[in-house]
């Protein structure tokens, strides 16, 4: 048994508070995400170390566009979420629990993860394809050692957790990539079943300020749901005024799946109205994602209008920065290289 952290007992339960919901478990039982559960009085983290998938990706396709790019990642993900989106491409394991026999999984170690790392010859390491947030302890216990080896570590996330959670991964973590739903209680309710999303808010705030991270924002535009220009617009502009002018927000495409396979997917003008209103509230990068749409996800400098870094899909066919800024006039564009 491996104890998690990050919670405390209330009588005869468990109160864990990793994630806003702050389950209280009783024994023998398991919170929202399925995968912390009250054993004796003590909180199990019952997938420390279990591995559902483990790939070396470009770092363009989490998608992080401004640190380190051009790099490979070594990706893993695990089982379970903390939210139930009707649209998650990655349900098979997201709805997944740790003894579900239709998910092949594996049991690594820390130590495992940086030796997959180096063998692969990628500088970072990526926690993705499920919510890293609910397997905090082995999430922390590896990018540690990722720093003690020399490996950058990203967060591919939504972004629902709670302040101690947050500080408990905080000093390890160099990227908080977080899925910005919506700006509404409507949109969260609609599309992944919790009742705010100003916890994500919060957290990326603190990601930024207080932990110094880089933040990437991803809205997945769904037809009906989260794609009025109201919607998007206030999105926009708490990214600009919380996290900064320079924060890249990936505004991608919706298809029909899952739950909302009902829906069409999203309209090309819809996206570029998205790009259109990012800009109109001062955001300097807004790409666009899962559309065939040249140039709209280049890194074009806001000051001279250079193409600092042109992409075709997941590549980088050209690139002029040097040290973060434009190879051309010099403008800090936020890049860490």
């Amino acid at each position: 048994m491996h104890v998690a952290e990050v919670w405390r007992r209330e009588g005869d339960r468990i109160r864990c508070a990793l994630c806003p919901w702050r389950c209280l478990i009783a024994e023998g039982h398991t919170g929202v995400c399925g995968v912390r559960r009250n054993t004796g009085g003590t909180l199990e983290a019952l997938t420390y170390g279990l591995v559902s998938s483990l790939a070396a990706d470009p770092i363009e396709k989490k998608p992080v566009f401004h640190y380190r790019p051009g790099t490979l990642v070594l990706s893993l993900g695990s089982v379970g979420c903390s939210m139930r989106c009707g649209h998650c491409q990655n349900w098979q394991i997201s709805r997944a629990g740790p003894d579900d026999g239709s998910v092949r999984s594996a049991r690594l170690t820390p130590e495992d993860v940086v030796a997959s790392a180096r063998a692969q010859r990628c500088p970072g390491v990526a926690f993705t394809y499920n919510e890293p947030v609910i397997w905090a302890e082995f999430v922390r216990d590896c990018a540690r050692l990722c720093h003690e080896a020399g490996l950058f570590t990203v967060m591919v996330t939504n972004g629902y957790v709670t302040t101690e959670g947050l500080d408990f991964l905080g000093e390890h973590i160099d990227v908080w990539r977080v899925d910005v739903k919506g700006a509404s209680e409507r949109a969260y309710r609609t599309l992944c079943k919790v009742p705010s999303p100003e916890p994500v808010f919060s957290a990326a705030e603190r990601a930024r300020h207080h932990w110094g991270m880089h933040v990437e924002v991803v809205t997945n535009v769904v037809p009906t749901v989260n794609d009025t220009p109201e919607e998007l617009r206030a999105i926009a502009a708490w990214i600009a005024g919380a996290l900064g002018a320079d924060t890249p927000w990936h505004v991608t495409r919706f298809f029909p799946y899952l739950d909302f396979a009902h829906l069409d997917p999203t309209p090309i003008a819809t996206l570029r109205e998205a790009r259109r209103i990012g800009a109109a509230e001062g955001l300097h990068f807004v790409f666009l994602g899962n559309v065939a749409e040249e140039g709209t996800e280049d890194t074009v400098c806001p000051a001279c209008g250079a193409h600092a870094i042109v992409r075709k899909g997941y590549t980088i066919v050209e690139r002029s920065t040097a040290g973060g800024a434009c190879g051309v006039c010099g403008r800090d564009l936020g890049i860490v290289e």
